[in-house]
């Protein structure tokens, strides 16, 4: 079994106009490439690989450089797969924002890319939401650290980059869930689940406090035979509604 490799993946929230109770946060998603290695064409957060600069930078801020790194990792990943921004001071303008995020996707260093922007990182702005990291028997096992933001008000509608994501859209946890029980898409298994937990949330603020009073614990799924059906199953004292899935059904990426 390889390694797994470190990612970030980031759980941005933006409220919806009204303030009736049936309408639950909305949270940024894309779908990635069908021709993508791991999870194509699978709706999921925006997210990558913690890149060897992520880590550069994390050591100008004080606390966990591994978190720290995710956390960074989790804001450029957001800034190139759907023109999103957040944990960066001052938000740049569209302009500006549109030449940073073509400078990462020419491979400039992230820290470099801000500078230029006028704009400085603030990776305090996420929280700690879950860690997952699967040991099934594959050649590409991430260990993904998920992080919870709030989207500006002002946030810009999601542009895909047409290489690693087909579409990003805001919708709400049950609403993404309702479009892949439609047969509009497919989730990969960590993410169904983290969706079944979010969908639980009336606030973004609901979602933080339910996050902080959990322990930080990593999610390893395991199989498991329930009468005679293999099962993939996760702890049930994490907050997740929904602790297994038919082996047969389970989608791993």
């Amino acid at each position: 079994m390889t390694d797994p490799i470190p990612a970030a993946t980031l759980v941005l929230f933006r409220a919806r106009a009204g303030d009736a109770p049936e309408l639950r946060p909305e949270l940024l998603i894309v779908e990635r490439t069908r021709t993508m290695a791991f999870a194509a064409g699978a709706l999921v957060f925006p997210g990558g690989r913690i890149d060897p600069g992520d880590r550069t930078l994390a050591q100008g801020f004080t606390g966990d450089r591994d978190d720290l790194a995710g956390r960074i990792a989790a804001i450029r990943e957001t800034i190139e797969e759907a023109g999103v921004m957040v944990g960066v001071t001052p938000i740049p303008e569209a302009q500006a924002l549109t030449a940073l995020r073509s400078a990462l996707h020419a491979g400039c260093p992230f820290g470099e890319a801000l500078a230029d922007a006028g704009a400085t990182l603030d990776p305090h702005a996420l929280v700690p939401f879950a860690r997952w990291c699967p040991r099934h028997a594959a050649t590409r096992i991430f260990d993904t650290r998920f992080y919870l933001a709030q989207a500006p008000t002002d946030a810009p509608e999601p542009v895909v980059d047409a290489t690693e994501t087909s579409r990003a859209f805001w919708a709400s946890a049950q609403g993404v869930l309702d479009q892949v029980a439609a047969g509009g898409a497919h989730l990969i298994f960590p993410t169904r689940r983290n969706l079944e937990r979010l969908a639980l949330y009336a606030s973004f603020e609901e979602a933080v406090a339910d996050a902080r009073a959990r322990p930080a614990r990593t999610v390893t799924p395991w199989t498991e035979d329930r009468d005679g059906i293999e099962h993939l199953c996760i702890p049930d004292d994490l907050g997740y509604p929904v602790t297994a899935e038919t082996l047969a059904r389970a989608m791993r990426g």
